[in-house]
């Protein structure tokens, strides 16, 4: 580790964030290419202060450029990459002109280079229990050429409890963040084959395990700032390489970002935020709450502002809609055409649940109060609620009846201390 600054309980202040980014980056890049990967708007963290807290550190850089790890997530238009980063149009042109703002291209072969693969029985090894053949054979590792073309990256990214591989940060900014649909898919659909409910704010993972696989074929030297967010703020950032530094971060977001409650809920409203502007990422409304769902209970994501199930991947999503895990594989040829991304995203939603005898069986209810139509939920298997009829006032203070309201989720993971939710 370079540099790292930690408040177990409280928040740094400002000055502590300054003085442990120059320790770990001052005069560490001089006459260097320099790339940093980011995120985008869908992720919560003081980017624009920090943006211009690298800028000024990385001044002696013979080349600075960022650039969004997007994942599968939409290109950002000049006006919101200004935005992302807290510029203006003018200091665009003017004060940082010399800074490169760039998007991930995750569809665009030209875009995209093989550093390697995984053979089949490495990723068999890694998934061990959770292997499952519809994972398929060899991984080809591809990733935005552009890594090759600097001599250090630098990630710049939160850590918090995720659906498909434990805990978010460090390397997934390459994997999935710059990469291409091969490992997108497939660590997906391997999160998938082990359930939200068994990854979700967990350390040690298959899925962690391949994408740290993966990044040891990137030749291109890597440092990680792993940053703890709590609230808009920071609770702790570690600087150095990128497996020590997000080790050390998703400590400390197990502690920070974990509320444990004693029994599980039977009715959760879960506010998604209006940064999760599409179904897509709105569903971590459901996966940061189904471990402290119960059995039977029901869920309701209330995103009153949202009205697109996926930019990318409406398409498919439309075509399967949202199901338990055993529905896909007890059918496989009717789905096996469909992107193993798209797919573990469905069951991810879904939740966990049986298939038998040609009926579904989900362990709990997922309703939707968002600007979707009531004939969109039914196309897509979920139930709808009218956004307009929802009061969250009447959902507060109730926790002592099973009834919960979150009122900003996706972040924080909420999970029963008794393991009362049942398998």
């Amino acid at each position: 580790m370079i540099a790292q600054a930690v408040q177990t309980d409280g928040l740094l202040t400002k000055d502590q964030v300054r003085q442990t980014f120059y320790a770990g980056l001052e005069k560490q890049y001089s006459g260097q290419k320099v790339l940093v990967l980011i995120p985008d708007h869908t992720r919560t963290i003081p980017l624009p202060f920090l943006f211009r807290l690298l800028v000024e550190i990385l001044n002696d850089a013979k080349q600075l450029d960022f650039m969004v790890a997007l994942g599968t997530h939409p290109p950002l238009p000049e006006a919101q990459l200004n935005q992302l980063v807290g510029l203006t149009a003018d200091e665009r042109v003017t004060t940082f002109r010399h800074v490169g703002l760039l998007n991930h291209a995750w569809d665009s072969a030209e875009t995209l280079t093989s550093v390697g693969t995984l053979p089949q029985a490495q990723i068999q090894q890694i998934a061990g229990e959770r292997w499952h053949p519809t994972l398929g054979g060899d991984v080809e590792v591809k990733i935005n050429r552009a890594v090759l073309n600097y001599d250090h990256v630098l990630i710049l990214g939160p850590t918090f409890p995720h659906e498909v591989v434990g805990f978010s940060g460090g390397a997934k900014y390459l994997f999935p963040g710059i990469s291409g649909p091969e490992m997108i898919n497939v660590t997906h659909w391997l999160g998938a084959l082990a359930g939200v409910r068994r990854t979700i704010g967990l350390k040690e993972t298959p899925v962690r395990d391949m994408i740290h696989a993966a990044a040891a074929h990137v030749t291109t030297p890597i440092t990680l700032i792993a940053l703890v967010v709590v609230g808009q703020d920071l609770a702790g950032i570690f600087i150095g390489d990128h497996l020590t530094a997000w080790s050390a971060a998703a400590d400390l977001s197990a502690r920070r970002h974990i509320i444990w409650v004693d029994k599980p809920f039977q009715k959760v409203l879960s506010k998604a935020p209006p940064m999760y502007d599409e179904l897509w990422t709105a569903g971590k409304a459901m996966y940061k709450l189904e471990p402290a769902l119960a059995e039977g209970g029901e869920l309701t994501i209330y995103a009153p502002h949202l009205d697109v199930v996926s930019h990318a991947h409406g398409k498919y999503i439309y075509e399967v809609g949202y199901h338990v895990l055993p529905y896909f594989l007890k059918q496989w040829d009717r789905f096996k055409h469909i992107p193993l991304g798209v797919l573990a995203h469905s069951t991810h939603v879904r939740g966990d649940g049986r298939y038998e005898n040609g009926s579904e069986y989900p362990r709990a209810s997922v309703k939707l109060a968002t600007q979707l139509s009531p004939q969109d939920c039914e196309r897509l298997a979920l139930g709808y609620q009218n956004p307009d009829e929802v009061d969250p006032a009447a959902w507060q203070g109730r926790e002592d009846e099973g009834i919960l309201y979150v009122a900003k989720a996706g972040e924080m993971l909420y999970r029963t201390r008794d393991k009362g939710e049942s398998k």
